[in-house]
């Protein structure tokens, strides 16, 4: 008899706001030395660019690029790994990182594959993941040094890059989950056939410099096919991505 047995899923796990609430702490903190990094090179040698220059800056490449560092590498110059290890130094990070309890037992519980695929530096993450004891349950760490396509930098929601994350581990696009808390990165997936999952709980503003509010009510867009509160809902909307 034919095996009409679904293949297991291949679970893209976003790190900050989806595993943890970054923006309790870390988020806070990483945006302080955006903007001194930011205010220092779009400075004049002695004095830093005002607030509202960095704040124009930072949105307008996060806006136009989908990260504002790939502005700031393009237009200032800047070292990407400079960047991301200055604006990730956070010192301990025990006093910073807040997540809720269960999240190894959901992971057991989630049939497949996990992959962690984040924006953020190795070094980061890696530290972020050892606090929250998690590590050992990932076949995969893919931080922002891991997303270059011909020598240039695409981090999500880089299409170009996940096509080539898919092919590296030889795996069809309708297998993947991505679970983020970024729309355009779901939307960027969701293009490529990968089934999608919102995760809203940790979200506090639209946009990277913490002006634009969220609207009231979440809706979900077409292109998110489950949303969810926490990832700890996970097991329970698994019928709704087969």
């Amino acid at each position: 008899m034919p095996n009409h047995t679904l293949p297991s899923p291949v679970w893209l796990f976003d790190l900050d706001n989806t595993l943890h609430d970054a923006s309790h702490a870390i988020f806070p903190a990483i945006s302080a030395n955006m903007n001194t990094y930011i205010g220092r090179v779009l400075g004049d040698g002695v004095t830093p660019a005002s607030q509202a220059a960095v704040d124009a800056a930072r949105l307008g490449y996060w806006k136009r690029y989908g990260a504002t560092l790939l502005g700031m590498i393009r237009h200032h110059g800047v070292s990407a790994a400079d960047f991301l290890h200055v604006t990730h130094d956070l010192g301990a990070l025990d006093k910073l990182v807040r997540a809720e309890k269960g999240l190894a037992t959901l992971l057991r519980r989630l049939p497949g594959r996990k992959i962690l695929l984040t924006n953020a530096p190795t070094r980061y993450s890696t530290d972020v993941m050892r606090h929250l004891g998690l590590s050992r349950h990932f076949a995969h760490h893919v931080a922002i040094e891991h997303m270059h396509v011909h020598r240039q930098l695409r981090p999500k929601p880089s299409g170009l890059m996940l096509r080539r994350l898919l092919r590296k581990h030889g795996v069809a696009a309708r297998r993947c989950i991505l679970v983020e808390d970024t729309l355009a990165n779901l939307k960027s997936a969701s293009r490529l056939g990968l089934r999608t999952v919102w995760v809203t709980q940790y979200l506090r503003m639209s946009d990277p410099i913490g002006k634009a509010p969220l609207p009231r009510t979440l809706k979900r867009p077409r292109y998110v096919d489950v949303k969810v509160k926490s990832v700890r809902q996970l097991p329970a909307r698994l019928h709704r991505l087969r």
